[in-house]
């Protein structure tokens, strides 16, 4: 079984990649941070070009493409750090009127937490007693939701699981940009021993990570995607931790974009119900 991207697929990355840095790159990014409210002509924008419809069958105005499309298209959007309740619209789509189209917003909430749910037209399920949370992440803003919730289905999990991806391959390629172009005692720091080791770990945290989101984007087994959930959130975490560390004291500044991806991955971690709940789908597989 083959697990590599078709011609098609690479095409749909390529594209949803160029659209997001010609409409959301860093200046939108930090833009963003400074005012963080959701860009409705950029919801829109995405509606238009197909993100949240690429399930839709045709015959219902949408793309009709599947799961392992979608992988994609999200870890694109997880390398962006593009803000909103992607996941939830794009499961919507097909039942909440406008959500295809990016005319509607919606928001779901997962094990307890409700992202963005002051940009909402449609929230899903019962939101009673939503109240604000400090969020870590300047670009989501977050409400507990009291009460028991219904854990997330597995393609919701998965799709968290391919933004991290995404990020986690985002921050591996800033350490290794910075190790090449950062130079102490007359040598790029990517020469010193202690800084090729964190680089080679991100990439195989990364990779490890990349096979398992893609397979559970085939196989559509529980157990596989919340395996895949856990090896995601390390790589994200970590490899933003690790490309801090690259960064040096630089990393720690407000003006770099290292630590919104860790933020990012923190509270992407906990969506879903976090490593628990994915931790106790494995137990329960084996």
């Amino acid at each position: 079984m083959h697990f590599q991207l078709t011609a098609d697929q690479r095409a749909l990355q390529g594209g949803t990649r160029d659209l997001l840095a010609g409409r959301f790159g860093r200046d939108a990014l930090r833009g963003a941070v400074e005012r963080p409210a959701l860009d409705r002509s950029l919801w829109r924008e995405l509606g238009a070009a197909g993100l949240f419809s690429l399930r839709v069958p045709e015959a219902a105005g949408g793309l009709g493409l599947g799961l392992p499309e979608a992988v994609v298209v999200f870890e694109e959007c997880g390398r962006a750090l593009l803000p909103g309740p992607l996941v939830a619209t794009f499961l919507a789509a097909g039942d909440v009127p406008g959500a295809a189209r990016g005319e509607t917003v919606v928001t779901q909430p997962y094990g307890g937490l409700l992202p963005w749910p002051d940009a909402a037209d449609v929230v899903r399920g019962d939101a009673g007693g939503a109240e604000p949370l400090a969020s870590v992440d300047p670009l989501t803003p977050l409400h507990t939701v009291p009460g028991d919730r219904t854990p997330p289905p597995p393609e919701a999990t998965l799709l968290y699981a391919a933004e991290q991806l995404g990020s986690a391959g985002r921050t591996l390629d800033m350490a290794v940009q910075h190790a090449r172009i950062r130079h102490q005692f007359g040598r790029p720091v990517g020469a010193f021993q202690a800084v090729k080791h964190l680089c080679a770990d991100m990439l195989v945290r990364t990779e490890m990570a990349r096979v398992a989101v893609y397979a559970a984007a085939v196989t559509r087994d529980p157990a596989e995607t919340a395996a895949a959930k856990l090896l995601a959130d390390e790589a994200a975490v970590r490899g933003a931790r690790d490309c801090l560390q690259v960064h040096g004291g630089m990393g720690f500044t407000w003006e770099a974009d290292v630590h919104l991806h860790l933020k990012r991955a923190w509270v992407r971690a906990e969506l879903g119900g976090g490593a628990r709940a994915a931790e106790d789908v494995l137990a329960a597989a084996l």
